[in-house]
């Protein structure tokens, strides 16, 4: 698989990424599979998958730990990522960015994972309180360390960025970002390219909506969390689902899919590194490994950018 540079770490990451939210994420998602979740992890590293990203509040720890089950004798085929911020179990609810409270969290999350250091830690996000240069700060103490390889932060706004950016390099910026959901363009895109940050999306398909799998009858469970993503609120799903029909007549024209074609524009976007892809099954990891190959020409892409451009 190709890869690309994460920001000034040095580090080469695979285009396509595997997020793990769905592996042990029973806060997230109903019927949760736990031995698919391993062996899916297990698929994309067989299918040259190196950037996993995971989280300590998914499944409350519970992904971290099957992801290191999963990596478990192939560490030093991965780029392993995990973020920390976010509080759970006996530390309550709610974001804490205090230092120590991250250094909990990172140890804490090194050794669900089985590891003795992490390539990419981001702060999950920000608190509200915690100068931001402070908390970065923190993250510049890991990685002397030697507790993590790489930083960066995920949702933060411009500003943030710029405060985190005080305190040292941010190598990579997480946030969400897809076809149906560009507000990152104006400023966080910019930002990256200038100042030599590796973005990377999460929620590249729109949480199943660019794969063209749902019909205008689909209703989210009523316990899952993409409820929280407005895509598929009533007043808005038809619209939604306007465009994916238009990304189909693209796909249909290339020969290609909808969700490779909302891929790779993702990877024709300034400053991307690594398109974070979810995965239930391992079927559904290769789909998204295709979608490397995928051969869209620079019209396509255009036809593309322009069914959601403002």
């Amino acid at each position: 698989m190709n890869t690309r540079k994460l920001g000034q770490s040095g580090i080469d990451i695979s285009t396509i990424g595997l997020g793990t939210n769905y592996v042990g994420g029973h806060n997230l998602y109903v019927d949760v599979d736990e031995d698919e979740g391993v062996r899916l992890v297990q698929r994309a590293i067989d299918l040259g998958v190196t950037h996993l990203d995971t989280a300590d509040a998914y499944g409350f720890g519970r992904s971290e730990e099957l992801v290191g089950k999963a990596i478990q004798g192939r560490r030093d085929e991965v780029v392993l990522v995990t973020k920390g911020g976010i509080l759970f179990g006996e530390h309550g609810s709610g974001v804490n960015n205090d230092p120590a409270y991250l250094r909990g969290a990172l140890e804490r999350s090194l050794k669900r994972l089985n590891v003795d250091c992490v390539d990419l830690y981001y702060i999950h996000r920000h608190d509200g309180k915690t100068p931001v240069e402070t908390a970065f700060g923190a993250l510049m103490d890991f990685k002397r360390e030697g507790l993590i390889r790489a930083a960066g932060v995920s949702n933060f706004d411009l500003p943030a960025l710029q405060a985190a950016a005080s305190a040292g390099p941010v190598d990579a910026v997480q946030s969400c970002y897809n076809l149906l959901q560009r507000e990152i363009e104006t400023d966080v895109l910019p930002w990256c390219e200038h100042n030599g940050a590796s973005f990377v999306p999460w929620g590249g398909l729109a949480y199943g909506l660019l794969g063209g799998r749902y019909s205008r009858d689909f209703k989210l469970h009523d316990n899952d969390w993409r409820h929280r993503t407005g895509l598929f609120d009533e007043d808005v799903f038809e619209r939604n689902l306007d465009t994916v029909d238009g990304l189909k007549a693209v796909a249909t024209t290339c020969g290609s899919t909808p969700a490779h074609l909302a891929l790779q524009w993702l990877l024709s976007r300034p400053s991307v590194g690594s398109v974070i892809a979810g995965a239930k099954n391992v079927d559904q990891v290769a789909d998204n490994v295709a979608a490397e190959n995928a051969e869209v020409s620079a019209k396509d892409l255009a036809s593309i950018d322009a069914l959601t451009k403002a």
